[in-house]
């Protein structure tokens, strides 16, 4: 079973604070530490809405431009955590930090729940799988079944591991429907881990690991009162070294008990949790969580235009981005759909940043 800490951009663009990040990581349990590939153009439109923070209400966008930084910076954060004797693993959102990620030669790769359905992204990096074999880390947070299929049928299953997730900050643990990782594993014949934004260093982590989970996720930070995007629901390094600590716990009782542990670790937890560990085990049937649903296609991405367009104009290849829609900005066409929509002629006018539907194609 791995840990992953996901540093993400709390890092704030300070490479000594992202060392810093790193060592509490390493010293706190985790295998692999995790990063970020941030470019605003290829996650947002810039009127996607605004960001409250504690120094006020900002645009989204400009948020994420803040936290784009060079690929040297990576490049020195992936040596930094082989020296220190983790495993690098990081997020691209577009083909422009797939590509720069790759020639860095990173442990692994992670899609991002949101990105889990960002068909050219998938396609580029089953292209590179192809000839390299590299591991990959998917989340599959505001997601349905099929959406899984789909990007699994593009990727391939060979060194997946799949991540169980929620997509709210912070994750409600009664909602987390932990049964639904063997489901997972059982129903795509791969590794099933979890990605955990839920507050809890304790609950959901260990209950995953009762439960054979491959791999846990838990976002770190030096201090919850700093301005990163999750730093609210990370853990500190003592909270992180905590539940690294069940979790090995964990794995040493199935080492000494067999397949018993489970029933073992889930008594001690009721005795300690009560009823609670029951709504946090769910049912198994993968669905979106309550606290997701409202998120379904406006985290995830889709098509939207990226200049203001007259009826009979044809759609061009640079007129379209695949994005998350996010906070005020219509949902478009699933992204399977780019190749039908570029060349196509507009039935009326457009906006800037509207999301693109088959009404408005010819």
């Amino acid at each position: 079973m791995k840990i992953i800490a996901e540093i993400g951009t709390s890092h704030g663009g300070d490479i000594e604070k992202a060392k810093k990040l790193i060592d509490c990581a390493v010293e706190s349990g985790a295998d692999y530490v995790k990063f970020q590939w941030v470019y605003a153009d290829e996650i947002l439109h810039p009127d996607t809405g605004f960001v409250n923070l504690p120094t006020g209400k900002i645009p989204l966008y400009e948020r994420f431009k803040e936290l784009e930084v060079e690929p040297a910076f990576f490049e020195e954060c992936l040596r930094y955590t082989h020296e220190k004797g983790a495993k690098f693993t990081c997020s691209p959102f577009g083909p422009r930090s797939l590509e720069e990620l790759l020639s860095i030669h990173p442990d692994a790769v992670k899609i991002a729940s949101p990105e889990l359905n960002h068909i050219p992204l998938l396609k580029d990096l089953a292209g590179y799988r192809k000839k390299n074999d590299i591991p990959v880390i998917i989340s599959s947070g505001v997601s349905h079944l099929g959406d899984i299929e789909e990007a699994l049928s593009i990727l391939g299953r060979e060194k997946i591991t799949l991540l169980h997730c929620i997509t709210s900050y912070p994750a409600p643990e009664e909602e987390y429907n932990l049964k639904v990782i063997p489901s997972l594993s059982a129903i795509f014949g791969i590794p099933c881990g979890v990605s955990d934004h839920s507050l809890d260093p304790v609950l959901v982590p260990s209950i995953a690991a009762s439960l054979g989970a491959s791999m846990i996720e838990k976002h770190i930070t030096l201090s919850k009162e700093t301005d990163g995007l999750d730093d609210p629901v990370a853990l500190t390094g003592e909270q992180f070294a905590l539940m690294s600590h069940c979790i090995r716990q964990c794995q040493a009782a199935f080492r000494q008990y067999g397949e018993n542990a489970k029933g073992y670790i889930l008594k001690q937890l009721e005795d300690e949790y009560g009823e609670r560990i029951q709504k946090i085990l769910g049912d198994g049937v993968k669905k979106l969580a309550p606290a997701e649903e409202a998120n379904y296609g406006r985290t995830n991405r889709s098509l939207h235009f990226m200049r203001a367009m007259k009826a009979g104009e044809v759609i061009n290849v640079e007129d379209i981005s695949v994005l998350r829609t996010e906070k005020v900005l219509s949902v478009g066409l699933h992204p399977r759909f780019l190749d039908d929509v570029i060349g196509s002629r507009l039935t009326r006018d457009v906006q800037n940043g509207d999301g693109v539907q088959w009404k408005q194609l010819l």
